[in-house]
């Protein structure tokens, strides 16, 4: 005896790649819907105006000249940690240690600043930070590059335990040079002489890091999409048995992309540490290692719309601390709002990978 079985109602149909400005359109449709939502609960569990606190939300990045200058530099830092998985991540090789990597880097450079002033001039110092930062933070992703390339080791992972070694190192050596004694901290590094402290605009101190971000993104871009280095990353990424037949080297290659990764998180500890703090924690990174994996993915792996993807995430969460600020709520309610609507834009990639079709005479029994 035959079982009848009823028609659904829709299924889920794998879309064909849309333009661009499609794609766009829907995740601007998932925004609104996102804001429209972060009023209803404003109203409902706060009482507060919805408007007023998007007032806030803008405030808190454009309140002041200030506010937007620390605007720009956060955006540039986490712009600068996620062009620097990006590379890895078109390969698919998942390095989740740019937290670390980042964190050697800033280690090697604060080493710099405190153990050569008297030894070196101040032009050498700075070269010497530059060029042992980039090298510490391509080392930390070459040892999991060199064990995924050789022996073919679960490289999330590997990357990820690199991190807490990373942050253990900066820990201790934060003991062992700390100022003033006892602190357990380093404080801010050269204060008087500014030794190791690198150059600044009269003006405006971040707008060199903000520089420097623009130059390397356009770079990566170019590198990624229009050089023999990137278009062997694209293939390994689709297939590393289709790379091996067409002659690519995916041993090299995974080696290659992860210290060039390592590299740029080494940029970025160099710029944190040498630039905008003058001194190194064990957070001075702040997360950014973790954010930028979701800045690269939300971009489809592309340097431009990283820029906005970073914009998104800086913005929202100093929307999210002036909230609390103003209107005297706790911080976590903020973050709820940033959760809304990151979830409805991640949300809307569904939406731009596939579509729903209803099925005629759903409901009906065969």
């Amino acid at each position: 005896m035959n079982k009848k079985t009823k028609t659904p109602l829709f299924h889920v149909a794998k879309r064909a790649a849309l333009p661009w400005y499609k794609a766009w359109a829907i995740r601007g449709a998932a925004l609104l819907l996102a804001l429209v939502l972060c009023g209803v609960i404003t109203s409902l569990v706060t009482g507060e105006d919805p408007i007023a606190v998007y007032g806030a939300i803008w405030k808190g990045s454009f309140g002041t000249p200030r506010k937007f200058w620390v605007l720009l530099q956060n955006i540039a830092m986490l712009l600068c940690v996620s062009l620097a998985v990006t590379p890895a991540f078109r390969m698919r090789c998942w390095n989740l240690g740019a937290e670390g990597q980042a964190l050697i880097g800033g280690l090697a450079c604060a080493a710099c600043m405190i153990l050569l002033p008297g030894k070196l001039p101040n032009w050498a110092i700075i070269l010497c930070m530059i060029v042992a930062s980039l090298l510490a933070g391509a080392v930390w992703a070459g040892i999991p590059a060199f064990f995924k390339a050789r022996y073919n080791t679960n490289e999330t992972l590997f990357t990820l335990m690199m991190n807490y070694v990373a942050t253990q190192l900066v820990a201790f050596f934060c003991v062992v040079w700390e100022s003033p004694k006892g602190s357990g901290t380093i404080g801010i590094i050269n204060p008087n002489t500014q030794l190791g402290w690198l150059p600044q605009f009269p003006s405006q101190k971040y707008l060199l890091n903000v520089l420097i971000v623009a130059v390397l993104c356009v770079l990566v871009y170019i590198y990624l999409n229009y050089s023999k280095h990137g278009y062997e990353i694209a293939v390994v990424g689709e297939s590393e048995r289709t790379a091996r037949y067409v002659g690519i080297k995916v041993e090299k290659v995974i080696i290659r992309t992860m210290l060039l990764s390592g590299a740029i998180c080494g940029l970025a500890g160099l710029l944190l540490v040498g630039s905008t703090n003058h001194t190194l924690t064990p957070t001075i990174v702040d997360g950014r290692g973790f954010t930028a994996v979701m800045v690269s993915w939300l971009a489809k792996f592309n340097p431009i719309w990283m820029i906005l993807t970073s914009f998104l995430l800086v913005f929202l969460g100093r929307g999210a601390g002036e909230i609390a600020t103003k209107f005297g709520l706790n911080r976590s309610f903020g973050d709820i709002l940033t959760g809304v609507i990151l979830f409805c834009i991640i949300g809307s990639e569904f939406f731009i990978n596939y579509e729903i079709k209803f099925t005629r005479g759903a409901g009906k029994e065969d």
